[in-house]
């Protein structure tokens, strides 16, 4: 396994330095966000149902439009992230929009030593376990979390998307967790033409991890879907086929590209 220090300092360098890119993307839209706009997607909405007066930790919640998103229908939000300047700015945005959202700058394996609070709700999604080494931790971390009967809303991208070269044209890399995947990257997924390269390390996880990892620490799983399309236009060789849904053109329906889940603590 990579090292921790090493894979946590790349990876924060990474997301430092993808940060200026992201909020003067068209893909984060910040003018409408800050104008308003609520970033969540339907998925994750009908999981969470009606959150007024409930308590949220958002984990791995990049610059905070998620977390914020959900403090405008009412909930009270922390968010947690280990990039410190997606932290500044989440600070700065909830600023300018009049938000109560708290956020922490922190790994998610080490925030026990920075938060002491259980919540109704516990709240990840799209493209964040596979920023994690060992997911039975990031399971300890989400129960932790809850209050007895809470809720763990979870959308990710499918672990089949990430067997793909970046051209879905071969099968690449590992369906299960072989390890340490260490890479570099010429700008970023929400601009690809941004002129930026970093180095990062992911993991690859299996929905057996990743269902495992969560029932085996006190989770009862109440919801599981798949779906054939992407809410977000990250990847490439994308066709629009129906308005915020986003396939592989050439692969169409064919291959599964997001699954969701709604588990509870028991």
């Amino acid at each position: 396994m990579q090292a921790k220090e090493d894979y946590l300092a790349i990876n924060r360098a990474s997301w430092n330095n993808r940060t200026d890119a992201h909020l003067k993307s068209s893909f984060y839209d910040m003018p409408g966000f800050l104008g308003g706009n609520n970033s969540l997607k339907d998925i994750e909405l009908d999981l969470f149902g009606d959150v007024k007066g409930k308590s949220v930790l958002h984990l791995q919640c990049h610059f905070g439009q998620d977390s914020i998103s959900l403090g405008r229908l009412g909930a009270e939000v922390t968010g947690v992230d280990l990039s410190d300047k997606a932290i500044e700015s989440a600070v700065d945005i909830a600023a300018q929009t009049n938000s109560s959202a708290k956020f922490i700058c922190s790994d998610i394996y080490e925030l026990p030593a920075h938060l002491d609070k259980q919540f109704d709700f516990v709240f990840a999604s799209y493209g964040t376990i596979g920023w994690l080494p060992d997911l039975d931790r990031w399971a300890k971390i989400v129960t932790h979390y809850l209050k007895p009967g809470g809720k763990f809303v979870f959308v990710e991208f499918h672990p089949v998307v990430w067997m793909f070269d970046d051209d879905f044209k071969t099968v690449h890399y590992n369906y299960f967790n072989a390890g340490a995947i260490s890479e570099n990257e010429n700008g970023t997924y929400a601009d690809k033409e941004a002129a930026i390269n970093h180095d990062y390390v992911m993991w690859n996880h299996s929905l057996g991890d990743v269902l495992g990892s969560l029932l085996s620490n006190g989770l009862h799983l109440s919801q599981f879907k798949e779906y054939d399309y992407s809410p977000y236009d990250c990847f490439s060789h994308t066709e629009e086929f129906e308005p915020g849904k986003f396939r592989i053109k050439h692969l169409e329906n064919k291959i599964p590209m997001l699954y969701s889940l709604l588990a509870t603590k028991v």
